[in-house]
């Protein structure tokens, strides 16, 4: 085997093997800069998304109830467009305790 076969050889059991790095590197879409209604439009079409808030944080936003686990309920979300600092985006899934209920 030539050491161009055995290369790409390796590389193709590597990728076969979950090792490629852009699958497990995709981005979120990253809210502040987006506007408030692409946002919240995004957060109805899907139902459920993951997305940024600021380079190092991020949460999951639903539209509805019926995208959260059984137990938790949906919290209120605000958070800053590119457009709006205090956009209604949608909820996310809260499990209510007795020390930190907060509607």
């Amino acid at each position: 085997m030539t050491r161009h076969a055995a290369a790409s050889a390796a590389l193709a059991a590597a990728l076969c093997a979950g090792g490629a790095a852009p699958a497990s590197a995709q981005s979120r879409p990253y809210a502040p800069s987006m506007s408030c209604s692409e946002v919240a439009a995004l957060v109805r079409a899907k139902g459920a998304v993951l997305l940024s808030t600021s380079p190092t944080t991020f949460d999951r936003y639903v539209s509805a109830a019926n995208y959260c686990s059984v137990g938790e309920v949906l919290k209120n979300q605000w958070i800053a467009t590119r457009d709006n600092p205090q956009c209604f985006i949608g909820y996310t899934c809260f499990v209510p305790s007795r020390d930190n209920w907060v509607p």
